[in-house]
């Protein structure tokens, strides 16, 4: 294991993992609330009903949100975000850095290393990371050049899965109040209430706070600004046209596949 509780894991190649006991919580956590999502969609809406093309509808839809924000997930947790090599500070190091004559070079105090322009120190990683947004516990991981698409995009999926949920479990409690819940659920009539309140507030809080990190992560990439130099104030001269920004980051491809 490396310092800073940073290590590589032989799984399927090579992938990373931050062994951090609140950022492993906070993984599980986000985990455990999809996976209770998927048990009230299993338990309000798809084991009581009869085949529709409605339901059919909604099963594709919510699972599928759910199967690409788990995926999304652990890509996000699991790909280097961009950590920086470590460069002894040498004259001849120093010379290869630099990309353009007045660059100036700066050393990292914690790494002992050249720290490259736009990369800051993980005090919790305990690496550098190029282009460093912040450091999601969620994720468990850092949010940087190489993994920013992965955490944009289980956001997106997120915030997809929590609007539809709130959009079916209002849907359903109308019916059932209609029906007075007469064979409505797989639950009895109080639980199914109980299930439906907790899917409620979770799919509400969580539909907020991704829209409003996937609003932010746009943005941020669209002006090409990480979160880290926003609050510092540091503007980027890059130059880059937004689209050129969306493509550094969602891949050069087709715009299809910036959504997988």
């Amino acid at each position: 294991m490396a310092a800073g509780g940073w290590r590589r894991l032989p799984v399927v190649g090579r992938v990373w993992l931050v062994t951090d006991c609140c950022g492993l919580v906070c993984a599980g956590m986000t985990w455990g609330l999809v996976a209770f999502g998927i048990y009230a969609f299993l338990v309000l809406f798809f084991i009581p009903a009869q085949w529709s093309v409605s339901l059919f509808i909604d099963t594709i839809l919510f699972n599928t949100f759910a199967f690409l924000a788990v995926m999304s997930h652990f890509k996000a947790m699991t790909s280097d975000p961009g950590v920086c090599p470590k460069i002894e500070l040498t004259p001849e190091s120093v010379r290869d850095a630099k990309t353009r004559p007045d660059q100036v070079i700066y050393k990292c105090q914690k790494c002992k290393s050249i720290k490259p322009e736009r990369a800051h120190h993980c005090s919790v990683c305990g690496k550098c990371i190029m282009k460093m947004d912040h450091h999601c516990p969620w994720v468990n991981n850092c949010v940087g050049e190489a993994n920013q698409k992965f955490f944009v995009l289980f956001c997106f999926y997120i915030m997809m899965m929590s609007g539809y949920a709130l959009f079916m479990a209002i849907r359903k409690t109308i019916m059932c109040v209609e029906m007075k819940w007469q064979g409505c659920t797989y639950l009895t009539p109080p639980v199914a209430v109980i299930v439906t309140l907790i899917l409620c507030f979770e799919a509400l809080l969580f539909l907020l706070f991704t829209a409003i990190m996937f609003c932010t992560q746009i943005h941020s990439i669209s002006v090409d600004e990480t979160g880290i130099e926003q609050l510092k104030g540091e503007k980027n001269l890059g130059g880059n046209s937004r689209a050129n920004n969306y493509r550094n980051v969602f891949g050069k491809g087709p715009m299809i596949y910036w959504i997988l």
